[in-house]
């Protein structure tokens, strides 16, 4: 139903195993959303992905924190030696 209000269509299949508990848990937490468990496991999942993804693409800090931050940021840059031989080194791709 979900899916014909969103305009959305759920062509992919999503299967798992779960034990015997693991389901009537959940079983129990559909019923008591009122939605049906395939909303109830894309809602979910789809939160946890999102989740997931944003711990590897964005960070926030508390007050304490982001002053910390701005320090480190702040120092001058330190000149490594190897670093900076690696990329005054001519590519080895350049003539591709």
């Amino acid at each position: 139903m979900a899916a014909a209000r969103t305009g959305r269509s759920r062509s992919e299949r999503i299967e798992i195993r779960a034990s015997p508990a693991e389901r009537a848990l959940i079983d129990e937490a559909v019923a008591a959303t009122g939605t049906d468990l395939t909303t109830f496991v894309l809602t979910n999942l789809s939160i946890a992905a999102r989740q997931v993804l944003a711990d590897r693409t964005a960070f926030t800090l508390d007050t304490h924190g982001a002053g910390a931050w701005e320090a480190i940021n702040a120092q001058p840059p330190r000149d490594l030696a190897g670093l900076r031989a690696l990329i005054e080194r001519p590519s080895p791709f350049a003539d591709l």
